[in-house]
């Protein structure tokens, strides 16, 4: 499975030029879609089919982060206002009919996803919320409550899979605690391990999604030095050995203001401390080459649990 460590972006709706090179010279992970690639249904499909062409691969990774309400890339050709809060709050007040309503709301937007070509999608979001959890985390989470965070998130990632889709947890270990954006600068966190461990690990431990994306967060009390993206300690420690995740796992945009360095350093150190796959959103072209030169072949890991997806798209 001869791929680079690396999931590019696209600039528009169109395949330019030097993307079509791009594409079917270099060996880039997957691809993942945004707002400004996406247009009609249509044109969707027919983006998805190019990709799958000129990368020579009918299961070639195609993700899409499709949340709903504020967190939409379909919301212009969807009706996509539903957010993961609406099932936390549906959950308190009818268990029962919340399941149900779920489900059948899963399976319809796998439906579609599907039919656009669209093989992964980046949820759930497992983030616990507090009451001063910062606003680009707000609706996107399911609850306070850690069981329902944790029981609906099980949900999503079964449901996405019995119709070929893969989810994606996010953003482990935990970004629930974060009172500033990351995307605009790092989020610092001084909770100690049993506080976090109580409450913001709690819906990621022994998760049985296949892959997961990192929370650009400094845990001051874990490591104080480096944020969970570039943590080797935190990656090894936490994530692997304590929360038991054993798929593959994807840094957060690599291109985030949480992150210091340029984008090189910014990925070379997301793989040095662990993560299996560098995420790049911004979709400049020339980033995304200078990226693709840079960055090293999957390793024998990556390589085992992507076969392992191919197999499942069967």
């Amino acid at each position: 499975m001869k791929s680079k460590a690396l999931i590019i972006s696209l600039t528009g709706t169109k395949l330019s030029k030097m993307e079509k090179v791009l594409l079917s010279k270099e060996k880039p992970w997957g691809v993942i879609l945004f707002k400004r690639n996406l247009k009609s249904l249509n044109q969707i499909k027919n983006l998805t089919s190019q990709i799958r062409k000129l990368t020579k691969n009918k299961k070639f990774p195609i993700i899409i982060d499709e949340e709903g309400d504020n967190v939409s890339r379909l919301k212009n050709i969807i009706k996509h206002n539903i957010s993961a809060n609406f099932f936390g709050k549906l959950y308190n007040e009818n268990k029962t009919f919340c399941l149900k309503l779920f489900k059948h709301y899963i399976f319809s937007l796998s439906k579609i996803l599907k039919n656009l070509g669209i093989n992964i999608n980046t949820i759930p979001v497992l983030d616990v919320l507090r009451n001063n959890t910062n606003k680009i985390i707000g609706n996107r989470s399911f609850s306070k409550d850690k069981k329902i965070v944790k029981e609906l998130g099980a949900l999503t990632v079964e449901y996405l899979r019995l119709n070929k889709i893969y989810g994606v947890i996010k953003h482990i270990p935990g970004h629930g605690a974060s009172v500033s954006d990351s995307h605009k600068k790092l989020p610092r966190i001084p909770f100690s391990f049993k506080k976090l461990d109580k409450t913001d690990f709690y819906p990621f431990k022994q998760s049985k999604a296949k892959f997961a994306m990192t929370a650009h967060i400094l845990y001051s009390k874990l490591d104080n030095k480096y944020p969970v993206t570039h943590s080797k300690k935190i990656i090894k420690n936490i994530i692997r050995k304590k929360l038991k995740f054993k798929g593959i796992l994807i840094s957060d945009d690599i291109s985030m203001k949480a992150l210091k360095y340029d984008l090189i350093a910014n990925a070379k150190k997301s793989l040095d401390a662990g993560c299996n796959l560098a995420l790049y959103c911004a979709g400049n072209i020339n980033d995304n080459l200078k990226l693709i030169k840079s960055l090293p072949y999957i390793d024998k890991f990556t390589s085992k649990k992507t076969s392992e997806f191919y197999k499942f798209l069967r």
